[in-house]
């Protein structure tokens, strides 16, 4: 593995949002709304960006398309945060194409699946992801997302790559609290390794009062500040205060139940879209393309949720 020490102590804590993608109403991406979008992340106090996440709807983009989102998150950024980029493809081989030109244009560190579509053991996985690290010149993360992948990441497994300097850390998406409760567990006795960050942003407070390291929340390209504030009140040990502004950033969160009889993308994506074009982050609520529009009523409901907490106002 060909890892400078400098780019292997690239750092990610605290919350690190996955960057939306802003489309264009024809469905090209929207790069001015992108990079206002990616000011807004930094500036509302963020730490880190994951670029071409689900929430980014990575998976409806062509390789040159991930590119050029990645080029503008990386070139608006400057520097100022590390980011982290999504390589979700089928197998190690297109991981790695995909990761090599991510890398070269700037992106800071790779997180990838386990393979997509393939029928994989544990072992087949483990050197699936071997095979990655040695390819590519960044830190290598693994993104437990068994929703879209359908295996579940292990705690022995994960813990082995760590100790064979495989993976730098985890994005948890697995909505499994116990199991990432085991593996903060394991990762804390093994010297922390691993650098963990919890994907369930509705219960953040209690996964960084387990250990977390940081989030990965969805939301916060709707409202990044009380993610901020959580964090920073779960730093200093007020518990009291990270639990009243997480159950605020829930009452938020109502906006993803406004759709009904949608696809999970549709559902999610799309409502993050209409809240982030409702408070004027970004141009259009466009979701990408062979993904449905919400209607007119769950627009309007999710209006409803931000003026009552005073977010209607562009920034």
């Amino acid at each position: 593995m060909t890892i400078s020490a400098s780019t292997a102590t690239v750092r990610f804590a605290g919350v690190v949002p996955p960057v939306a993608t802003p489309l264009n109403q024809d469905g090209t991406v929207d790069h001015a709304s992108l990079a206002r979008l990616v000011e807004y992340l930094i500036g509302a106090g963020c730490s880190g960006l994951f670029a071409l996440g689900s929430t980014g709807e990575t998976a409806y983009f062509t390789d040159a398309q991930r590119v050029e989102i990645a080029r503008t998150i990386v070139e608006t950024t400057a520097g100022r945060v590390p980011i982290i980029g999504g390589a979700i493809e089928l197998t190690s081989v297109r991981v790695i194409e995909i990761a090599r030109q991510l890398v070269e244009v700037g992106i800071d560190a790779i997180v990838a699946t386990a393979p997509l579509y393939t029928l994989n053991s544990p072992t087949e996985i483990a050197t699936h992801f071997r095979a990655i690290a040695a390819a590519i010149d960044a830190p290598l993360w693994a993104y437990d997302v068994p929703v879209r992948v359908h295996s579940k990441l292990g705690v022995d497994l994960l813990m082995q790559l760590a100790s064979e300097g495989v993976l730098h850390g985890v994005k948890d998406s697995s909505g499994d609290d116990v199991g990432f409760r085991r593996l903060l567990a394991a990762n804390a006795a093994a010297g922390h390794p691993l650098q963990l960050l919890t994907g369930h942003e509705m219960v953040v407070d209690a996964m960084l009062l387990a250990g977390a390291d940081g989030v990965v929340p969805g939301f916060a390209n709707v409202e990044a500040e009380g993610y901020v504030r959580l964090y920073e009140a779960a730093a200093k040990g007020d518990w009291d205060t990270a639990r009243t502004e997480q159950e605020r950033i829930n009452q938020l969160f109502e906006v993803v139940f406004q759709p009904s009889g949608l696809s999970g993308d549709a559902t999610g994506v799309g409502a993050f879209k209409a809240a982030m074009a409702a408070r004027g982050l970004i141009d259009n609520a466009t979701v990408a393309t062979g993904v449905e529009s919400l209607d007119e009523a769950a627009v309007t409901s999710i209006r409803a949720i931000l003026d009552s907490h005073g977010l209607l106002s562009a920034r």
